[in-house]
């Protein structure tokens, strides 16, 4: 059994067709890369999963259980589908530390204190401890999206899904939020939207060449990037990789 199965997802915003009949499937611990121009559906395609915008059509599977299926308690499902935000979208009120916390204690219902510690360890593993009682306000751009991965990791998921970690970022912060990535491979699923090519071609296992609201081609890094079977895949990686400077900024 697969741990996510995406079937057919179809979403339109009024007269506009984003998603038109979106199908894969992941395994646990997999890492998974979605690329694409921009306008295609990408972020759609990770709203639609985790319910954020329900697709018009299709069904999406978390280890079996049906998430689009409306009598499911979504909140419930989403305790175990982290999110990672191009925009970070922390609490600006709130510390780092209390970022990470709070949904263990509103979520979870774990005890103040103990959500406190289990927020400081992740904190720990993504190189922010010092900065725990920092306010978004006072963190770099790379920092705070770190604090949005130990957000989606304290909360013990199992697959996260990256809006476009680095795209918010300036190009010396970049490497510090993909190396924490990078540490993830293989400990928990990821589903990524990026631009970042070294990191898709060093970390991917499969990767999703999406345009048009469709999947053109999939595949591994090394076929993709050196034996891609369809033309317009070809180029697009061709083009990407020079404008942003492949292997600079992702390894």
């Amino acid at each position: 059994m697969a741990l996510l199965e995406v079937k057919d997802i179809y979403k339109s915003y009024g007269n506009a067709e984003i998603l038109k009949g979106i199908s894969f499937t992941m395994e646990k611990h997999e890492t998974k890369v979605i690329i694409g121009p921009s306008g295609t559906g990408k972020s759609t395609l990770l709203r639609c999963i985790n319910q954020l915008s329900p697709p018009d059509k299709g069904r999406v599977w978390l280890n079996g259980e049906e998430i689009t299926n409306p009598k499911i308690n979504i909140n419930k499902i989403r305790e175990k589908i982290g999110f990672v935000f191009q925009d970070f979208n922390l609490f600006s009120h709130m510390t780092a530390l209390r970022n990470v916390s709070i949904g263990l204690e509103k979520v979870k219902k774990i005890e103040k204190e103990e959500a406190s510690k289990r927020a400081m360890d992740e904190l720990r593993k993504v190189g922010l401890e010092i900065q725990a009682n920092q306010y978004p306000g006072q963190l770099s751009g790379g920092q705070k999206q770190r604090v949005g991965i130990a957000r989606a990791l304290a909360m013990d998921p199992d697959i996260i899904l990256f809006d476009e970690p680095t795209s918010a970022l300036d190009p010396e912060l970049i490497g510090g939020v993909l190396d924490v990535m990078r540490s993830l491979c293989g400990k928990v699923a990821m589903l990524v939207v990026t631009h970042e090519m070294g990191f898709a071609r060093n970390v991917a296992d499969e990767i999703i060449f999406m345009e048009g609201g469709v999947i053109v081609e999939k595949g591994p890094p090394k076929e993709m990037f050196t034996h891609a079977k369809i033309t317009r895949t070809r180029e697009f990686l061709g083009r990407i990789g020079t404008l942003y400077g492949e292997g600079k900024k992702g390894g």
